[in-house]
């Protein structure tokens, strides 16, 4: 029946995915669903004062705000001003920078948080696809010799169906980073 439901709010003329894709984009969604309706009130109010200061309304009502500030502080209306020396405009405009920054911030802590859940899950998936490869180079091999077929002379595949140690691998990178870090020392 859900199955139903979900082919049925497809377009007519969109392409068919394979169903594991569309259960994948389904689960994520959810979660993501899950993990906004999850979120602190705190959190919820600094990501929605920092989309409005991204927005072109915040531009204009600033226009507006700080031009009629402007405008009446200069004298070019009939109007007293209350703020000849802008002092107060400023002070004003330093507190809002502050907090303004401070929404700003959290907001991309948590973006950062969830880029960080979502690189450990890619970590994750290509691990998981490396072992799986491994297996099926393996299980190749082994069908192509009890077929009598020949294997080819690629040297590549003894390494291919060999297991990667993901802490070699981030060994070797540090490594060669450090040395690349020494190198460009040594030419500076």
């Amino acid at each position: 029946m859900k199955n139903q439901s979900q082919s049925s709010q497809r377009p007519a003329s969109s392409p068919r995915m394979a169903q594991i894709v569309e259960r994948n984009i389904q689960a994520l969604l959810d979660r993501q669903q899950q993990e906004d309706k999850n979120r602190k009130l705190e959190t919820r109010i600094a990501d929605t004062v920092t989309r409005f200061t991204g927005s072109m309304a915040f531009v204009y009502i600033h226009l507006v705000l700080f031009g009629s500030w402007i405008i009446i502080n200069l004298g070019w209306v009939s109007l007293k001003p209350f703020d000849p020396s802008f002092v107060v405009l400023a002070m004003f405009a330093s507190v809002e920078a502050i907090f303004l920054s401070t929404f700003v911030l959290i907001s991309q802590n948590r973006m950062a948080a969830q880029a960080d859940k979502r690189a450990d899950l890619d970590l994750q998936v290509s691990l998981l696809s490396e072992h799986e490869i491994t297996r099926l180079i393996t299980l190749i091999r082994a069908i192509a010799q009890k077929m009598e077929i020949p294997e080819s002379a690629d040297p590549e595949i003894d390494e291919l169906a060999e297991d990667v140690h993901p802490e070699k691998v981030l060994d070797t990178m540090a490594k060669r980073e450090e040395n690349t870090k020494e190198n460009f020392k040594a030419e500076s």
